[in-house]
């Protein structure tokens, strides 16, 4: 399965590439069209426009990978689907996640003068390798969300995103609801760096992974292309979980489409 998986990712990714750059803009920097639906790993308020789509595949540790499509399928309402595994990349066996991740998210609100954009969701893909024995992904899918974003005009753009989230993930024994909290700032027009606080409330016991610190995690994103983004992260900078040196280091790739 590991070959027709690669060939097809690979096929993916030559098309967007060698089809699709131009002068338009990604999900990044202050000429960014596309409005971003995660900084990190927290959800912002961020929508898909109505009729359009988007590819999305993840790079982390352990040779994963893993691949999503989501589709603005009304002017509020996005819907998203997602699967991936350990070991796609190398020599191993691959271990596939358990089922796939499911994403529909709904804008209660846009974004105004004095109030920010508010979406709630339920999205069931957590991040990096699902873990059998505990019955949860390495980074608990958030569940059901509510998210907030503002945008501020700072030399550029300057955002901020929070909310609160509820893990359908707690075979650990850890059912606390959680919050989260992220700022995003524009770096000329297509670069934009970012900052993330996953509390990990629900991640703090025992039994769970997760020393009580939450999560601390840095994103970089580069548009190129006609909504093409390329996106870096070192996550849990403050070694939340065990054997980390610097961080977790991470690779994104978001290609959106307009039908």
């Amino acid at each position: 399965m590991r070959g027709p998986f690669a060939c097809f990712l690979s096929l993916v990714l030559a098309v967007v590439l060698l089809s699709q750059i131009s002068a338009a803009q990604g999900s990044a920097g202050s000429e960014g069209k596309i409005e971003p639906r995660h900084l990190v790993d927290i959800p912002s308020a961020g929508l898909l426009d109505r009729g359009s789509f988007s590819l999305d595949v993840n790079f982390f540790q352990s040779g994963g990978v893993l691949l999503g499509l989501s589709a603005g399928v009304l002017d509020r309402l996005n819907f998203g689907v997602s699967y991936g595994g350990t070991n796609v990349i190398g020599a191993e066996e691959p271990k596939w996640n358990k089922l796939p991740g499911i994403e529909v998210r709904f804008r209660l609100f846009d974004e105004a003068e004095m109030i920010p954009a508010i979406a709630i969701g339920f999205d069931s893909q957590g991040k990096e390798a699902y873990i059998d024995s505990l019955e949860r992904y390495t980074i608990k899918s958030p569940g059901f969300f509510v998210a907030g974003s503002k945008n501020f005009d700072f030399l550029g753009y300057f955002s901020i995103h929070g909310g609160f989230n509820l893990s359908l993930e707690r075979a650990d024994g850890d059912t606390d609801p959680n919050a989260f909290l992220g700022v995003e700032k524009s770096v000329g027009n297509d670069i934009s760096i970012m900052l993330e606080h996953n509390f990990g409330f629900n991640d703090s016991n025992r039994e769970a992974l997760g020393r009580g610190r939450g999560y601390l995690n840095f994103g970089f994103r580069w548009s190129f292309g006609s909504g093409f983004t390329f996106g870096f992260d070192l996550k849990d900078i403050i070694k939340n979980q065990q054997n980390i040196s610097i961080g977790k280091r991470a690779i994104s790739l978001e290609y959106v489409k307009y039908l």
